[in-house]
């Protein structure tokens, strides 16, 4: 099967166009809801189930079933039952993906009941396109495909996410969060609405200060302050912050560091040379939207930092620093010498400072 082309954003706005018709009462007969990404399929899930029947009809109208413990053949039998309470009946079905014989579902698909409204959930893969459950769930109900974001896209999405909610955030708290919570959208869900909840009535910007409060994130001391006063060649706030990760490396590998500090280096790398080939080549310097998407940055706060770094870090370093890079990436993994996480990041920055 053809991999998909599909991406996250194309996932996030199928959810929000499905939750909309889901709130307004306007249901298919049948959702299958695949995909590697779980939130979006539990969003909608959880949303059908409160929503199509009143809580007095749901005790006999709504079944919830696990594809581990059921078969297509009790699935479809309870479709097709009239319903007891309410207008129609329902039936969803959790973690479909263990389901044996769930290609058999594929007759069902064809030819829905009119008095049943249908949930699979089918987590860690997508349904194979060509099967009679995918082709009759499009043709008679509702698909949503829902895949991982990649790094690049969870800025994007969770500005918009906190704006759907009546709130900005800054910048510098976008980043904070972001190289804190990393891809994991239903964690990043989880926190935001636990912070969300905790703000003073009528703040309506999420800071820097709040993410520290409430999160528990450390506005001094991350990979993104590191990374800021490396590129800045700032060696006291540098060794400063090395110094409190060396006394904290539960919290703060050093792989992660690693990853974090050469992913700056690299887009170092790539904005120096679009620089070269504006001066040198006459192709225009590309504009901050452009270079936000060429970079894969989330935001404009960590661009800036970047573009006011780039003067003192010639291409011919930036090289150097990513061999250091990979040198110590190695070596956190027992690779060439030893030493604690601690020793060994200040060691890495050290160097990386002369250069």
């Amino acid at each position: 099967m053809a991999k998909s082309t599909l991406r996250f954003r194309d996932s996030a706005s199928a959810c929000e166009r499905l939750a909309a018709e889901i709130t307004a009462r306007r249901f298919a007969p049948l959702y299958l809801l695949m995909g590697e990404e779980g939130y979006f399929i539990d969003l909608l899930a959880d949303l059908l189930a409160g929503t199509v029947l009143d809580e007095a009809d749901r005790e006999f109208g709504q079944n919830i079933l696990y594809g581990r413990d059921t078969s297509a053949e009790e699935v479809i039998e309870l479709c097709r039952q009239l319903p007891m309470a309410g207008d129609c009946r329902v039936v969803i079905v959790r973690e479909a993906q263990q389901m044996r014989g769930i290609e058999r579902l594929g007759v069902y698909a064809q030819k829905p009941a009119p008095t049943a409204i249908l949930v699979i959930c089918h987590k860690e893969k997508s349904v194979d396109k060509r099967s009679t459950l995918y082709k009759g769930a499009a043709a008679h109900g509702a698909v949503l495909e829902s895949v991982r974001p990649r790094d690049y896209e969870i800025g994007p999405w969770l500005a918009e996410f906190i704006r759907r909610r009546g709130t900005a955030i800054d910048d510098k708290a976008l980043a904070m969060l972001v190289e804190h919570l990393g891809t994991d959208i239903a964690k990043i869900s989880n926190e935001l609405d636990k912070l969300l909840v905790s703000l003073p009535e009528g703040c309506r910007r999420i800071t820097d200060a709040d993410i520290e409060t409430h999160i528990g994130i450390s506005r001094e001391y991350n990979n993104f302050e590191l990374c800021r006063a490396l590129l800045l060649r700032d060696s006291a706030r540098t060794l400063a912050i090395a110094d409190h990760f060396s006394r904290n490396p539960r919290e703060y590998p050093l792989l992660l560091t690693v990853a974090a500090l050469f992913s700056q280096f690299r887009n170092l790398f790539r904005l120096n040379y679009l620089q070269w080939q504006a001066r040198h080549k006459g192709i225009p310097f590309p504009p901050d939207g452009e270079l936000l998407r060429i970079l894969r940055l989330n935001n404009t706060y960590a661009l800036n930092e970047l573009k006011s770094a780039v003067r003192l870090w010639p291409n011919r370093t930036v090289f150097g620093v990513l061999g250091l890079l990979r040198e110590y990436d190695a070596r956190s993994k027992g690779q060439g010498g030893g030493g604690t996480d601690g020793e060994l990041l200040r060691e890495l920055l050290l160097r990386i400072l002369r250069s």
